[in-house]
């Protein structure tokens, strides 16, 4: 608590003794949580000593304790304008105005306390993007996972990208950057159709540009056009041999279709490029399976759950893996894997499980 701090911050000029009495008053009744009476505490400590600063950050502290940060303003200014390097003063200043909307007032004082995570979050409202990414990512580092931190990042990064590629689509209207860009756009939006067009023009302007023919084939893959999707991925991979991505997108158009082999030889060939991909480990297990070799197909799918422990593929795996040890009269193994199926469902014991078996 910053009035924990008060008799340290008096610059030898101590305040009289009854405006001291109802400052420890105040933090009496502030540790209690009983903040009305604290505030009339510090208030009258401030009245009886109109140059009392850490009195004016005690009852500013007081207002914003109680939610109320419009009232905690103008003492927090107060204090500020006593002792310009006070940075509680500063740091909760800045706090309260970034609270009541006033994000540009706030940015000066919350530089000075150095609180990264909310100058991050007064410059992304404030349109200064770059900085405010810089200063929540600072942030994230002293408080990793932190939600605010990263929505607001998320959201000042997504701002950014969309500066950029309106930027893009401006200056260079029929470029293929431009056109892919729309076309991922209509992607996001589930726009099959539209984002088919922009690809294909995109195609037609710069028909080496890299990713284009899998982001095509992702197109074709949603609406499960499987051979256009295959003859897109496969361009790609002629394009790109070390892009493991593109290999694994082309084993699963080819699953789709029922080419094990050749699925199983692409996959195999994405699991070389990037090792312990979850996605690629299942559909792994899948075409192993599907050509009849049992234990590769158990490797597979026990290596992706050494990684993924608790996602929806996760739980596909388990689903899977019961399935194929009770098809090997494995009974206790099948029972195992479906308690751990029914476990990541949050399944009632004894509902039964949905699914092919």
């Amino acid at each position: 608590m910053i009035h924990l701090l008060l008799l340290l911050w008096f610059s030898g000029q101590a305040p009289s003794s009854e405006a001291l009495d109802h400052l420890r008053a105040g933090v009496a009744a502030d540790k209690q949580h009983q903040f009305d009476i604290a505030i009339v505490e510090f208030r009258k400590a401030t009245e009886l000593d109109p140059n009392l600063a850490e009195g004016f950050v005690s009852l500013g502290q007081a207002y914003m304790e109680k939610h109320e940060y419009g009232n905690a303003i103008p003492p927090l200014k107060q204090a500020v304008e006593l002792k310009q390097d006070l940075i509680p003063a500063h740091q909760l200043l800045g706090y309260a105005l970034l609270v009541e909307g006033y994000a540009a007032d706030a940015i000066p004082h919350l530089k000075l306390a150095h609180e990264m995570g909310a100058l991050g979050i007064a410059e992304v409202q404030t349109g200064q993007l770059k900085e405010a990414i810089a200063n929540l990512q600072a942030a994230l580092e002293q408080r990793p996972n932190d939600p605010d931190l990263l929505y607001y990042l998320g959201r000042a990064s997504g701002l950014l990208s969309k500066e950029s590629v309106d930027t893009l689509i401006a200056i260079y209207p029929s470029s293929a950057r431009s056109h892919q860009a729309m076309g991922e756009n209509y992607f996001v939006l589930r726009q099959m159709p539209q984002a088919e067009r922009e690809f294909l023009d995109a195609l037609k302007q710069g028909p080496d540009t890299p990713e284009l023919h899998l982001e095509l084939g992702d197109v074709y893959a949603k609406s499960s056009q499987w051979e256009k999707a295959e003859a897109e991925f496969r361009a790609q991979t002629k394009l790109q041999p070390g892009n493991a991505e593109a290999a694994y997108r082309l084993g699963s158009a080819l699953l789709q279709q029922g080419k094990a082999r050749e699925a199983r030889e692409q996959l195999s060939r994405a699991d070389h490029l990037r090792p312990e991909m979850p996605e690629t480990l299942y559909a792994l297990g899948k075409t192993a399976l599907l050509e009849g070799d049992v234990n590769d197909a158990e490797k597979s799918w026990l290596k992706l759950l050494s990684i993924e422990k608790d996602s929806d593929l996760a739980v596909q795996t388990h689903f899977a893996l019961a399935g194929l040890y009770r098809k090997q009269g494995k009974v206790s193994e099948a029972e195992r894997e479906m308690q751990e199926f029914q476990k990541l469902q949050n399944v009632n014991p004894g509902q039964p499980a949905t699914g092919p078996h």
